[in-house]
């Protein structure tokens, strides 16, 4: 008996150990999402070879979860929010989806319009993992960037709009008849540039010549019996593409302006943009937001997709949370924190880079397919003779390097500025003259990547050299944190005719202190009180900076994330609404304390 007991013992101590092991090595993603992005097939006459996601309509049916995303020629399955897998639908538009809207009717049916000449019939299906879609008998017009809402009543809504002059519209369908119109149609809301700072056209809200942004969309959501109409400006090739809100006690309206818009807002980081999105509610009682976030490199369709935790508060305010939103998040299955930051910090900013050989070092932006923005960089080589780059450090996903050969002599080496433990990796490729111009089957990346401490002595760290996965933005997360001064990137094969990579990020936990709490934070509004100038002492050993700002103490809800630098301009604040700002300074080693809160009248 008592060495069955002593047996016992032993089997739930392991146990224990284990579940505390697991408990440690929590689920996470990534943003923008490592999934595999189509392709896209409407400027390839301009040769223009490069792939984006964008205007994602996301539902949660019998439990599982959908993800439609613009002329992507299919859609994506999920039943956990963080793995994707593709589907190809036995019936589908011939051009591909765009700025798709999806229903789930009452666990019954998927409802589904995107037709890109902006007409045709709402199509639905019972089973959508099969992919089999039947039209209902009718043709719909104005359909383009459209929202289609059914109320628990029943009563059938089709909002719609995309345009710099006109507002958004609704107009009612009869979901029992075939989806026709009733007659009921009514102009909703618009832009109002003067009062609204983040809705102005252009990067950082500011564009020589045009002033009006762009207004689309629409997504409604209905939470504690208020109706949530959202809409997304000023453009999506910049980094203040925003989603807002309006919230009504009906679906037809009238709508007041939600005083802390735009409420999905991400100016800063690697990765910019959280337009053009959609909120949906996971079988748990968690809001998501799933977002469109620009790149504009090769072209100003160029884009990404994000996933923010969504909350509302006890004044009913939308907002979701974006800070550090670029960074390693708790998954939806985390039991306390879901979409929160992990803690891991960003290991390689600014480190040093070696690499095989160099075709081209490229900084490119567009904000207007034909016209951009090129700076090419000098090849420059170390005291080894070692080609170098910045490029790859740098926290920019519009400068990349390219290789002489997409074959497996080429590789990268990071050397960190100092040792961390490494907790997970994002390779973000990019699309340099790839040569595909349509959703393509049988695309894999495939690649090993080794850790040293010495730089000479190298162990392997993962082995994807037989991986038939298509990972454009993998993320790479570790089963247990790796000790190591350098990493290395080798090629097997990636899909197109260039080995091109944007960025190569090492997340982690430095063995340093966090920089100390920020002093002498400015905060000045302009004359014209939708700016404001920024400043703040430089502090020792920080990498970067978060700005945070709301509408009150206690609803900070927005971030502005910045590297290198101790002043900044934002043109995107509301008129006639006082603000209350923070910041923080963070490093590889953590965050520092946040600074007393001003208040900005």
């Amino acid at each position: 008996m008592t060495g069955f007991r002593t047996l016992s013992t032993t089997i739930l101590v392991l146990l224990s150990g284990f579940l505390m092991a697991q408990d440690n090595l929590p689920k996470t993603y990534c943003n923008p999402l490592d999934i595999d992005y189509t392709y896209m097939v409407y400027n390839s006459s301009k040769n223009l070879s490069y792939r984006s996601g964008a205007d994602p309509a996301v539902i949660e049916y019998r439990g599982e979860y959908f993800m439609f995303v613009t002329r992507s020629f299919g859609y994506w399955h999920s039943t956990d929010l963080v793995n994707w897998e593709f589907i190809k639908p036995k019936q589908w538009y011939f051009e591909g989806s765009n700025a798709p809207t999806a229903f789930n009717y009452k666990d019954s049916l998927v409802y589904f319009a995107g037709d890109p000449a902006g007409y045709g019939s709402i199509i639905y299906t019972d089973d959508p993992k099969k992919g089999e879609w039947q039209p209902v008998a009718s043709i719909s017009n104005n359909i383009q960037d459209s929202e289609l809402f059914i109320d628990d009543d029943g009563k059938t809504y089709l909002y719609w709009g995309s345009s710099n002059v006109h507002p958004l519209k609704v107009k009612m369908l009869d979901k029992d008849d075939r989806f026709l119109e009733t007659g009921v149609q009514k102009e909703l809301i618009n832009l109002v540039e003067e009062e609204h700072g983040w809705e102005r056209f252009g990067e950082n809200n500011f564009h020589p010549t045009l002033k009006e942004g762009y207004m689309e969309g629409a997504s409604m959501t209905k939470h504690n019996g208020k109706y949530y109409l959202q809409y997304t400006a000023p453009g999506t090739q910049f980094n203040v593409y925003a989603d807002a809100a309006y919230v009504g006690d009906t679906p037809l309206g009238p709508f007041k302006y939600m005083r802390n818009n735009p409420f999905s807002f991400k100016p800063g980081g690697f990765t910019n943009g959280a337009g053009h999105g959609i909120t949906v509610k996971q079988t748990n009682g968690q809001y998501w937001h799933f977002s469109t976030m620009a790149l504009a490199s090769n072209s100003h369709w160029e884009r990404r997709l994000a996933m923010f935790p969504t909350y509302f508060d006890k004044e009913g305010l939308m907002y979701s949370n974006t800070s550090y939103g670029d960074y390693p998040l708790f998954a939806p299955d985390h039991p306390t924190k879901p979409g929160e930051h992990t803690g891991w910090m960003l290991l390689s900013y600014q480190a040093k880079t070696t690499v095989s050989t160099s075709k081209v070092q490229v900084r490119k932006s567009t904000s207007e397919d034909g016209q951009y923005d090129i700076e090419e960089i000098e090849v420059i080589r170390d005291e080894n003779d070692q080609i170098t780059t910045p490029l790859l450090t740098d926290e920019s996903p519009k400068s990349y390097w390219v290789a002489e050969a997409n074959d497996d002599k080429q590789w990268v080496k990071i050397e960190l500025k100092s040792p961390g433990d490494i907790y997970a990796l994002q390779l973000n490729f990019h699309d340099h003259e790839s040569g595909i111009y349509t959703r393509t089957e049988g695309l894999k990346h495939q690649f090993t990547i080794e850790t040293s401490e010495d730089g000479k002595n190298w162990e392997m760290l993962i082995d994807r050299s037989d991986s038939q996965k298509d990972a454009p933005n993998a993320y790479l997360r570790l089963e247990n944190p790796k000790k190591a001064n350098f990493i290395r990137y080798n090629n097997i094969s990636v899909p197109g005719n260039n080995l091109a990579l944007s960025e190569i990020r090492v997340f982690g936990k430095g063995y340093g202190a966090a920089p100390e709490k920020v002093k002498d934070f400015k905060v000045d509004r302009e004359d014209d009180r939708r700016d404001a100038s920024l400043s703040w002492k430089e502090v020792n050993g920080a990498q970067g900076y978060n700005i945070r700002w709301g509408i009150a103490p206690d609803k900070l809800y927005h971030s502005w994330l910045v590297y290198g630098k101790t002043d900044h301009f934002m043109r995107n604040l509301d008129r006639d609404t006082k603000y209350f700002f923070s910041i923080e300074s963070f490093n590889e080693n953590g965050i520092s304390e946040k600074t007393q809160i001003i208040t900005v009248e």
